[in-house]
């Protein structure tokens, strides 16, 4: 059979696509397959451009794995563009003079940066935010400069100017429109994600109309806005939109939008035929689409369409979740209440920066749509109820509350039909993924991406994937492990229990008895930390050694360039004048940065392996201990000025935050402990954020438990009122013991309350009415954890083993030469790859 000739113009992350699902479908050798790729390079991950920045390279970032193309027997044409298409004889030309027929052509150009028509916009300094080599270009230019401003405050323009800050710059984002994000999100959403973005150092200007670019000695020095307002900058970066790049489609006599864009039926085929497009450039239903799952939806339907399927393209789902500066941002269904009869719920937390709409429909049965900001676990969730059009709760608005004992859940995973798309990136059902786990037999959510490809795209199905997995697996009677790993067919809880009972005192001892093997990265650390929790020895005992992790094993927090951070405790955030100038004597006698934590803390970044035991040297001869900031324990217990200083305090909020810091400073978790103690109702310290945290009363404080800050926030739960500071301490030796005893691996107090049956009330039954009779002995383990501290830096100093193994080489005394810092702002930073190569000659180190 002659194999027909399959061109395909472009080769970006939906031209891939294309040629990916056509080399897994039957009809595979059906053509011969050419594809042109205008960029020097194969098809990259754009949606994740910015991680460029973070030290991505652009191979990290390709999509297409080695050899992949060659081997599957497809041409590629690299660096080349096609310039023309003769239709009358079915041929492309390319701009390097290549002439090749086609029995089909798909169209995947994609789309070119829009930048406006402002006067001096080709000034030195102005850039688009677009392809690689685009961010090359930026890095090279913000070298030089001080300042930049992004032009667009839409999905790029924010990624963009999280691109800036990333390298130092003082960060401008100006947008036309009266707030940012304006396609996606309503005026509630952006309010939150305005504050959260300006909280990060990028300064805001929603409402401007840019009308000039002013340069002098051809670079950029200002842009002008049509009020009036002038804003200085060494750089301006547009991100104002995309067009479509259809110039070969007009050219040629295909049909193009009014707007732009080639126009298509619903079978991917523009007015020739023989001529398919997809992705960006096509034109669907009166407009274009910028987002990768539209492009690859239009993928399937057009190798469909070659194969003679009638598969046709539908209703984009046009929801999105990214995190954007850190914020986490989502929209889905009819965010903006469009449908007729639509009402409306809004929940605003403007303290912690959280806000969640719901679009309902008039009958308050159905969700349409909605818009989360800061907070977007449940973006998964409410994607599939509201395409599978699930019923909800008599009172809908508890979906997006903070949970309280009794409140709405969302509809389970079991209530979605089989046809409700899970995965919207790669439109995959769940009924495809249970058959696939009940027929392939597959027991992990890797299994489930291999067998279905769900979860290979933006990655926020993936928590329903493993929902979906356990759900099955009991569906099929076979058991959920909850097994720590292959080492120990035991769970974390198990294995505290087994320690404590034999006094097991060593991971040898412990495998022997309970395990098999030599262990892995899984239990080491795990078993590490139940023996820490146990009976408080010190992490760095010849018996532990190798069970811990980098940051352990060294007493600091490893940073991106291999250097060390030092991080002293200050209780309470208490801290004296002379301890302050320690600090400033420490950083500048070591070269290191410095910086103040959200934990009311001094970090010291830029430490090298060899210069810690000195540096703490320095620290412990100044009065400071440990803080722990390497370890599974209690980091910090932030607090307000309180009564002494503030007049609404009604209690001394530093001395008990010192108090409860020094209780429990060295207590080791399953993970990080933080606190807070608040002088007043007016809640400074932010404890109902933490995971324990105290409120001054006029009567005593109230005891809040199981908050969470961070990727996922959590209010914390009110656990007892108007307590005295003792009865208050006695509460949180036994909740912190019991965490401790109960937790998961790498479980954070909010997740361990969240699967706690019976929820708070059982809590207070527990630790307060000592319904399982262990408060006594609950109480006693804290108390041997509390006399038996030590702190860590202080007894490492002591012993000349210990410190023997601070030091890069183990044949050599030399410090590592790979450790590079370049200027910023007074201080300095670690160099990036690229500076590396400019600052050490070849060969060096």
């Amino acid at each position: 059979m002659t194999k027909k000739d399959l061109v395909v113009v472009g080769n970006g992350m939906v031209g891939h696509r294309f040629i990916e699902l056509l080399l897994e479908s039957d009809q595979r050798d059906d053509w011969n397959i050419v594809t042109f790729c205008e960029e020097p390079r194969l098809a990259y991950d754009r949606v994740n451009l910015t991680s460029f920045f973070a030290g991505k390279t652009a191979s990290d970032l390709s999509l297409v794995t080695p050899h992949r193309y060659e081997d599957a027997g497809v041409t590629v044409h690299l660096g080349d563009r096609v310039a023309a298409i003769d239709r009358q004889h079915r041929q492309v030309l390319s701009a390097e003079g290549r002439r090749l027929p086609y029995d089909a052509l798909v169209l995947a150009t994609g789309s070119a940066p829009f930048v406006p028509p402002i006067s001096g916009r080709e000034a030195w300094g102005c850039f688009v935010y677009r392809t690689v080599e685009d961010l090359q270009r930026i890095r090279l230019w913000a070298k030089q400069v001080q300042t930049g401003v992004v032009i667009g405050g839409g999905l790029l323009g924010l990624e963009a100017a999280h691109a800036l800050t990333r390298m130092g710059l003082e960060t401008h984002v100006v947008e036309f429109a009266p707030r940012l994000m304006a396609m996606q999100i309503d005026e509630g959403g952006a309010a939150i994600l305005r504050g959260k973005i300006e909280a990060l150092g990028v300064s805001v200007h929603c409402g401007k109309n840019t009308t000039r670019i002013v340069s002098r000695g051809g670079r950029v020095t200002q842009i002008h806005f049509a009020d009036g307002g002038v804003l200085a900058t060494e750089m301006v970066v547009f991100s104002a939109g995309i067009s479509a790049r259809d110039e070969l489609a007009r050219d040629c006599g295909l049909a193009v939008g009014e707007r732009g864009g080639i126009v298509i039926d619903e079978h991917c085929r523009t007015t020739d035929p023989d001529i398919l497009a997809i992705g960006e450039c096509a034109q669907y239903r009166g407009r274009t689409y910028g987002l990768v799952g539209p492009g690859y939806q239009m993928a399937r339907t057009a190798v469909a369409t070659l194969a003679g399927k009638d598969d046709r393209l539908g209703v984009f789902d046009m929801s999105t979740k990214l995190k954007l500066m850190g914020v986490e941002v989502a929209s889905f269904g009819d965010a903006h209440g469009t449908q007729p009869g639509a009402r409306v719920v809004a929940f605003t937390d403007a303290v912690s920066g959280i806000y969640k709409k719901l679009v309902l429909s008039s009958d308050r049965q159905r969700l349409l749509g909605g818009v989360l900001v800061g907070e977007a676990s449940s973006y998964g969730h409410l994607l599939s109820v509201t395409q599978s059009k699930a019923a909800l709760p008599p009172q809908p608005e508890q979906l997006i509350l903070p949970r309280i004992d009794g409140g709405a859940a969302l509809p389970g995973i079991e209530a979605l039909p089989d046809a409700a798309t899970i995965c919207t990136c790669q439109n995959v059902a769940k009924g495809i993924i249970c058959k696939a786990i009940r027929a392939q037999e597959l027991a992990s959510v890797g299994a489930i991406k291999s067998a279905t490809t769900a979860g290979t795209g933006c990655g926020s199905c993936v928590p329903l994937l493993g929902e979906l997995l356990t759900r099955e697996m009991k569906r099929a009677g076979k058991k959920v492990s909850n097994h720590l790993c292959e080492h120990f067919p035991h769970s974390r809880q198990e294995l505290f229990h087994l320690i404590r009972l034999h006094g097991l005192q060593s991971f040898d001892a412990l495998v022997a008895r309970h395990g098999r093997g030599t262990g892995c990265e899984i239990c080491k650390p795990a078993v590490a930390s139940i023996l820490a929790s146990t009976w408080n020895e010190h992490v760095l005992e010849d018996r532990h050694l190798g069970l811990q992790d980098t940051n352990d094993r060294f007493l600091a927090n490893i940073q991106r360039d291999g250097s060390y951070s030092v991080v002293p405790r200050v209780p309470g955030g208490e801290i004296t004048p002379d301890q302050l100038i320690a600090l400033g004597r420490t950083a500048q006698k070591f070269g290191l940065y410095s910086k103040i934590t959200g934990a009311q803390r001094v970090d010291l970044f830029g430490a090298r392996l060899d210069q810690l035991p000195a540096i703490w040297h320095d620290l412990i001869a100044a009065g400071f201990e440990s803080g722990h900031a390497y370890g599974k324990a209690l980091r910090t217990v932030k607090s307000c000025v309180g009564s002494t200083w503030c007049r609404f305090g009604v209690q001394d909020s530093v001395s008990f935050a010192i108090r409860l810091e020094n209780r429990y400073k060295g207590l080791r978790a399953p993970h990080k402990l933080k606190s807070a103690v608040s002088g007043c109702a007016r809640e400074c310290a932010e404890a109902q954020g933490k995971d324990f945290g105290v409120i001054a009363t006029e009567k005593g404080y109230n005891l809040y438990l199981c908050g969470n800050g961070g990727m996922k926030p959590q209010h914390a739960q009110l656990f007892a009122t108007d307590l005295d500071e003792d009865t208050l301490i006695r509460y949180l030796d036994r909740f912190l013991m019991f965490y401790v005893r109960t937790a998961d691996r790498l479980q954070r107090t909010a997740a361990w309350f969240n699967n706690l049956e019976g929820g708070l009330e059982y809590l207070r039954q527990v630790l307060i009415q000592d319904s399982l009779g262990i408060c006594a002995e609950l109480e006693a383990d804290m108390a041997r954890v509390v006399d038996t501290y030590r702190c860590e830096w202080a007894a490492t100093l002591e012993d000349p083993a210990k410190l023997a193994r601070f030091r890069t080489f183990v044949n050599s005394s030399q410090p590592d030469p790979s450790l590079v810092r370049v200027p910023q702002r007074a201080q300095h930073r670690p160099a990036t790859w690229e500076e590396k190569e400019e600052l050490v000659p070849q060969g060096a180190g």
